[in-house]
């Protein structure tokens, strides 16, 4: 059965009936609130190991390593992390598509990586790689 104009019974109604579709979305929106909080407090972080073949050190490449007491190394050679962008603005001027790599072991603590990995961004590296132990 449908709703015509007052007055007009042969004609169809033209207009869609958005109501169910209101209906439908409003517990689609109650469905997503309830459930947004218990999924991000539930979310367990398990880093993997990578399939990735080891990348080659080119000309263009630097590494930048850290053990598992924090130490720091270019090319494996150690270095003060105070000099550590300074390094890497030289090494940007010399090859301005400068690929840093960055090892880090696995019993690194999390904030050391996240350290080392601003001051990359600060000296300017635009392109950071992270290397890690193939399968």
């Amino acid at each position: 059965m449908a709703f015509g104009r007052l007055g007009d019974q042969r004609e169809p109604m033209a207009e869609m009936n958005i109501i169910p579709l209101v209906d439908v979305m409003l517990v689609l929106l109650v469905v997503f609130i309830v459930t947004a909080p218990v999924i991000t407090h539930s979310v367990n972080v398990k880093l993997p190991t990578a399939n990735a073949s080891p990348q080659a050190e080119t000309a263009d490449s630097l590494t930048v390593a850290l053990d598992e007491a924090g130490r720091l190394y270019v090319n494996d050679k150690p270095i003060d992390p105070d000099h550590l962008a300074a390094r890497l603005r030289n090494a940007l001027n010399e090859t301005p598509e400068l690929v840093v790599y960055l090892r880090a072991d696995e019993s690194t603590p999390y904030g050391r990586v996240a350290e080392t990995m601003a001051t990359s961004r600060q000296a300017g590296v635009e392109r950071l790689g992270f290397v890690s132990r193939p399968e």
